[in-house]
């Protein structure tokens, strides 16, 4: 080994007080620093050729235990510590196999409803058009394709089990679709507390 090597080991040995009690200061647990210092001290050793000579080798490894702390820093805020895999247990993703068969559901009862109502619904709901566009469209009334519209949803929550806002919550509107002031408020009451 060349008397240079040995000066920077030797100059590497005698930072590592400093440079543990620094780690320390940032990490706060003895264990994460002296893991720091660690990996401070490989970078260091991995890069040698990039140290030049005659500069402060003091002041470059703190900048290489700075950066590697707050580099490690950045990966893990966003982690959970989770040893007994109880919070991964609880996650889940539904299994993407089913968005297909529940696809070919919607289109089946799709084409069971009524032909007009079927219109109403692709115009206002698929392409996104006004419910005025519709009904020039369709050469009819704003309040047709508003009824045609609201049916046709209906007739396909029913066709594919769906329950309505009321059905959940235990309401069932009068014959006529209108529901009485003080049911509204029950229902409006209902939401907020659920």
């Amino acid at each position: 080994m060349s008397e240079a090597n040995s000066s920077l080991k030797a100059e590497l040995l005698a930072a590592i007080p400093s440079l543990r009690a620094f780690a320390m200061s940032l990490a706060g647990q003895p264990d994460r620093a002296d893991d720091l210092v660690q990996e401070t001290l490989m970078k260091a050793w991995a890069n040698l050729a990039r140290y030049e000579a005659g500069t402060n080798l003091r002041a470059w490894l703190f900048t290489i235990l700075r950066n590697t702390f707050y580099s490690e820093h950045r990966k893990h805020r966003l982690e959970i510590e989770d040893a007994d895999g109880h919070l991964a247990a609880g996650l889940s993703t539904p299994a993407r196999q089913n968005d297909h068969m529940d696809f070919e559901d919607f289109r089946v009862a799709l084409q069971h409803l009524a032909p007009d109502q079927r219109e109403a619904l692709i115009l206002v709901g698929a392409t996104g058009l006004s419910y005025e566009e519709a009904a020039e469209i369709c050469g009819c009334a704003v309040g047709t394709i508003k009824s045609r519209v609201n049916r046709a949803r209906g007739r396909l929550g029913e066709l594919l089990g769906l329950q309505s806002a009321d059905e959940t919550l235990g309401h069932s509107r009068p014959r006529g679709g209108r529901m009485e002031v003080e049911d509204a408020d029950e229902v409006a009451a209902a939401s907020r507390s659920a």
